[in-house]
């Protein structure tokens, strides 16, 4: 059985976050990054940056 897990990417900019979820959802780590901007200026930024945040905290770094 072949399970996929989230984990934080290895294409760091900031802290992994980006990368790890265009891993887990089969995009390019760039596509995440430019929506994690727009939701940032279409929110005010305040929640783009809280739940980068705490994905950041609760994601677990690659052991690979």
């Amino acid at each position: 059985m072949n399970t996929k897990r989230l984990y934080r990417g290895k294409d760091v900019m900031l802290g992994g976050v980006a990368s790890g979820l265009a891993d887990y959802f089969s995009l390019d780590p760039t596509i995440v990054r430019l929506l994690f901007v727009l939701i940032g200026f279409v929110s005010g930024g305040f929640p783009a940056v809280l739940v980068y945040l705490v994905l950041w905290a609760i994601m677990p770094r690659n052991p690979a």
